[in-house]
């Protein structure tokens, strides 16, 4: 095998796939597995005239239909939302035994690194407050840093599996595509 050989072999397996040809025998394979049978090779026979050459071509280059992709990409809000709510927490935070200062600071990081992980819910397991004096300390700073949060979306009251009132979920707002990272 000389030097041109090997080049003519570079060219067929390298150059471009299909041609009128090859998608016109793209065409009547596509009709003969439509209709079951072999194909009849007859350009006029109805089994090719049901195959679009668009998607022949298509299926032939490999290119992917993006527009059908964004449709199964487009959920309804309302069931992304009941998606979530269901959804078990990506991670969990306990702050029994901080203070409000130092459950603060937790919270941040806790926050910041969900979003950075693009994580959807987070648990936040406060406690019942029934050693506090008065109300339960850390379920209010919980309440009031999820007020504030700039990643906190929709939250509730965790599962009874999860600590009950003693819990906190919180539903993580989209990261920002534009690549704006500042709060």
């Amino acid at each position: 095998m000389d030097f041109g050989d090997i080049l003519d072999q570079w060219d067929r397996q390298t150059g471009k796939p299909a041609g009128k040809k090859a998608v016109k025998a793209e065409l009547g394979r596509l009709a003969a597995e439509s209709t079951g049978g072999e194909e009849s090779g007859d350009k006029g026979s109805p089994s090719l005239q049901k195959v679009d050459p668009l998607t022949a071509w298509l299926r032939i280059y490999g290119v992917p239909n993006k527009d059908a992709e964004i449709a199964e990409a487009a959920v309804p809000p309302s069931k992304q939302r009941r998606r979530l709510r269901a959804k078990k927490a990506d991670a969990t935070l306990d702050l029994h035994g901080l203070t409000r200062d130092e459950a603060w600071i937790a919270m941040e990081e806790f926050f910041r690194a969900g979003q950075q992980q693009e994580m959807e819910k987070l648990l936040i397991i406060h406690g019942k407050g029934i050693h506090s004096e008065k109300d339960a300390v850390l379920k209010r700073t919980v309440r009031d840093f999820i007020e504030r949060c700039p990643f906190a979306g929709e939250s509730g009251q965790g599962e009874a599996a999860d600590g009950g009132s003693g819990a906190t979920w919180v539903l993580l707002k989209a990261a920002r595509k534009s690549g704006d990272t500042s709060d």
